[in-house]
């Protein structure tokens, strides 16, 4: 897994006015780089630390109010200070996504899904990738039409989101996980092709040839550059890699938030006023977050809070899953590894090594560093 270091500059021998305006940045540079862990924090903490371009960016974040849309039965709050996010990313194939995939799907899905756990203390980060195609029971929401969706059982994970959008899909994870969400951040396709190219896209290297014709992904094996519309095919390829199934992919999307780090990492971002704008305004366009976070201001205080944080420490595993004994093509929670692992997050404690194995094949223990 890529590590991190943190750079600091050398001290400065200059009178305390001189120091004082010097600090920012750095503060700047932390905020950054933590963010990179979720991808879409990202951007907004460096379009949140430029305090010029709040007028243009802050009105582009749609927000949600979970307690109204969810109501009052959720799980506890943890009687500490970490914190869970829930991260989605949307397959819509309207509007600028329409251009963006090669099958024919209606409406839109949560194409993927990470729980962001970072412990008391902020000194690290667990992120827990939900297959797609988990089995799950689906409590009831308001449906997007207004009307009422009833609960029902067995449902793909994924379809919870195009049938009542992402406060649903957090109302379904807190139920299957017993974990309270502080907060979730969504974006769409459009808006994580517009973060990649505006960076002059990822590195990669894969170890076999990828060969995808329902993503688009045509890869020899080796090191590659990807541009923003080959970082998504590479996010959502799935066919001749491992089983064929969302589970191969989950491997792939956690090797290139790893990868997007790392890029990130080597670029001066914030040093560019222009390429940082280009970015934040792409992404914002693109993105939902709870009320919360519905600001640049919010998103950056919640970034400043995660200064602790080393990006290297960050684990990234896949919630245990089993094949499905009715559907071979789904799959559903491997017990008790999955309620090892819920439970551990709940309490924030050490994850044990148990929570992260995974029956079905492509699920094997995650990667950390």
């Amino acid at each position: 897994m890529t590590h991190v270091q943190t750079e600091t500059g050398p001290r400065e021998s200059r009178r305390a006015p001189s120091r004082r305006r010097a600090r920012p940045p750095r503060r700047r540079r932390r905020v950054w780089r933590w963010i990179a862990l979720s991808l879409v924090l990202l951007v907004l903490a460096a379009g949140g630390a430029g305090y010029w371009l709040y007028s243009d960016l802050n009105g582009n974040i749609e927000g949600v109010d979970l307690d109204k849309a969810i109501g009052d039965n959720r799980p506890e709050k943890l009687p500490t200070s970490g914190q869970n996010l829930l991260v989605l990313g949307s397959d819509s194939r309207s509007g600028a996504n329409a251009s963006l995939g090669t099958g024919k799907v209606a409406g839109a899905r949560s194409d993927t899904a990470l729980v962001i756990h970072i412990p008391e203390g902020r000194r690290k980060a667990v992120a827990v990738s939900i297959p797609r195609d988990t089995l799950v029971t689906r409590p009831e929401c308001q449906a997007k039409d207004g009307s009422q969706l009833p609960s029902a059982k067995r449902v793909m994970f994924n379809s919870v989101y195009s049938l009542a959008g992402p406060a649903c899909v957090v109302k379904t994870v807190e139920q299957m996980s017993g974990v309270r969400l502080d907060h979730f951040v969504e974006i769409d396709f459009a808006g994580f092709k517009g973060l990649v190219d505006a960076i002059g896209g990822v590195d990669v290297t894969v170890d076999q040839d990828i060969h995808d014709k329902s993503s688009g992904l045509d890869l020899t094996a080796g090191e590659h550059r990807l541009d923003g519309t080959q970082s998504l095919q590479f996010v959502r390829t799935r066919h001749g890699i491992g089983d064929g199934s969302d589970l191969g992919r989950i491997g792939l999307q956690q090797q290139f938030m790893i990868a997007l780090l790392s890029e990130i990492k080597k670029q001066d971002l914030l040093g560019s006023p222009t390429k940082t704008y280009k970015i934040a305004n792409s992404l914002t366009k693109s993105l939902t977050t709870d009320s919360g976070l519905a600001s640049l201001t919010k998103l950056a205080e919640f970034a400043r809070s995660m200064n602790g944080i080393d990006p290297a420490t960050m684990e990234t595993i896949m919630l245990p899953v089993k094949y499905d004994t009715q559907d071979p093509n789904r799959v559903v929670a491997a017990q008790p590894n999955a309620d090892r692992l819920w439970e551990a997050l709940r309490k924030d404690q050490e994850i044990p090594a148990s929570a992260k194995k995974s029956p079905a094949r492509g699920g094997g223990s995650g990667s950390s560093s």
